[in-house]
Parts: structure tokens; sequence; C-alpha cells
């Protein structure tokens, strides 16, 4: 037996340092032009090379990115399939659709987190407010007239929308999308007032003044999104949530693969370019000290959006 087993270690290690020998391909549950297929496609290049194979972004958008993850879980446990998850994917999907493909914390691997950043609350300026104070004065004034978009009913956009809705006192009609880009789109062609955005999907259009930015989710200010003050400065101090992305693998990957791609994620995102990119968009590169440390952070975190679930009601479209 003891000879059985250090021929499985050493059958493990000798595949750990073949891999990884073919392409790679990096599951985004969104379509193009949201803020994960924005954090995908800066990240496959550096990681790629750190990996010495080609990392190539698949988009398979649907149900929230539950399509995405179900497909992770379910591929190959060989390296060879990584799945870019955010809040939604591993922890508030699973509280939503009761008839899940895929059980998070059995059927995938936490890697590394990857990035984070503070949502916007970007609105048309045709609303005519200006300031976060403003926005609330208005929807106080007129209860269920405004509609705020999402990338889909119980995204973490959502949610972030009803921790603002309970905390400002304030009745506003949920409007989801399927994904960030179109919730953005109706966003700009006025069939929505405001929306709760990821800072890849409207920092650009919010430049450009076709959106306005009235505060960032997080309690102060960030270098992140300049010029946008907090919720603290805005009027609603007990209000914070950080929107994160993170990589995962199929469960029963071997150890030796996963810190592999934890090594090749870590020199990925300690580049400049890479952080420049981000920083760009209104997101930084935030990596995970080891995958046990994301995990622990993952159960943290998951407590936050439970409640918010809870708070929302928010069942599968």
């Amino acid at each position: 037996m003891r000879v059985f087993l250090l021929g499985l270690l050493f059958i493990g290690q000798a595949w750990a340092q073949s891999y990884p020998s073919k392409p790679i391909r990096m599951v985004a549950g969104f379509p193009p032009g949201g803020a994960a297929d924005f954090v995908a496609r800066t990240l496959a290049e550096p990681l790629g090379r750190a990996l010495g194979q080609p990392v190539v972004v698949d988009n398979r958008p649907g149900a929230g990115s539950s399509i995405a993850a179900e497909h992770v879980a379910k591929s190959a446990p060989d390296g060879y399939t990584l799945l870019i998850g955010s809040p939604s994917s591993i922890l508030v999907n699973p509280l939503i659709y009761p008839k899940l493909g895929y059980q998070p914390f059995k059927d995938l691997v936490a890697v590394s987190k990857v990035t984070s950043s503070p949502l916007v609350i970007a609105v048309n300026p045709s609303l005519g407010v200006n300031s976060l104070a403003e926005l609330i004065a208005y929807a106080r004034r007129h209860p269920g007239k405004l509609n705020f978009a999402s990338s889909g009913s119980g995204a973490a956009p959502h949610l972030a929308a009803v921790l603002f809705l309970r905390l400002a006192n304030v009745d506003m009609v949920h409007v989801p999308y399927k994904g960030g880009a179109p919730a953005v789109q109706s966003l700009l062609a006025g069939d929505t007032q405001l929306s709760f955005a990821t800072p890849p999907s409207v920092l650009p259009l919010v430049q450009a003044g076709r959106l306005r930015a009235l505060a960032v989710t997080s309690r102060n200010r960030t270098p992140l999104v300049p010029g946008v003050p907090g919720m603290a400065e805005a009027g609603l101090p007990d209000y914070e949530i950080s929107f994160w992305y993170g990589f995962f693998v199929p469960a029963r990957t071997p150890p030796e693969v996963v810190r592999r791609i934890f090594a090749a994620t870590e020199q990925a995102l300690k580049l400049p370019d890479t952080g420049k990119t981000l920083g760009r968009e209104g997101t930084e590169a935030s990596g995970s000290s080891s995958p046990e440390d994301f995990v622990a952070f993952l159960a943290e975190d998951a407590k936050l959006w439970a409640r918010l679930v809870k708070d929302s009601g928010a069942k599968a479209d």
C-alpha cells in the first residue's frame, strides 16, 4: 500500500510538472462588453504568459452566470477549464436557484481572488439629479416611479440596490437584464433611470458625459473612481459593498495544479501593466495570499450576500 501511495504521489507531481501542455479556457458567465468579460480579457494574456500556454476567454452567459459555473463544475478536473466567478455565481445563485446544477463549495475549488472594486451609482443625466442626496429626495417624492437596471435578479448590482433602498428608505422598481452590458444600454436609452453598476461597464460612459456618477458603494472615496464621493460623504455612512472576481477550477483538480494556477495568477496580478489596465476601468488587482485565504474570505462574504438575498426576496427569473 505504501508503495502504491508513493506511486500516486509521483504521478501527481509529474503531471503537475508537465502542466499545462495545451491552451486553457477561462469561462465567463456574462456576454462580451460587461465587467466579467473585461476582467477576463485583461488577465488572460498575462496569465497565459505566466503559465506558458494561451488562455482563451469563453463567454457562456445565462442564468445569472450559473450556466458558466455549472459548465466548469462539470468539466474535467485537469486545470484546463477555469471559471472567473463573482459573488453572483458563487454566493448568491445557490440561494436563488432551487435546482442549481452545481454546489460551489462542493463542486468547485477556490484558487484566488483577482480583482476588487466598488460599484458605481450611475444615472441618466436626463433625470436631472446631481448628487445622491438629490436622488434620494427625488425617489421619496416619486415612490415607485424610478426604474433601476441590473444584470439580473439576484445579481450583485441588484442586491447592492436592495441595501440602498432599505437604508435610504425609498421605493424604486427593479428591471433585470441578462448581463451588465444590456442593463447599461437600457440606462443610456432612458428605459431605466439608474443602475448600481460595475465600474468597467459605466466609467467610459461617465467620462464621455453620457452617464452621471453620483457615488461609489465604498464607504470612502477611492482613487479607482476619481472625483466621485463615497457613501459616507454622499449621505449614507452605514452603506458599504465591494464587488470582486476570482478564479475557480473543478473539484478534484490536483492540488499541485491548483498551486500552479495560483502562482501564475499571483505573477499576473503583480505586473504593472495589469494594474494600470484594470485601474483605467475603476477596478484593482486584489489577489489572495493563498487559496485557503480566498476560502476564508468567501465564508465571511457569504454572510452579507445571504442577508441581502433574504431582504430582496429575489427568485429565479
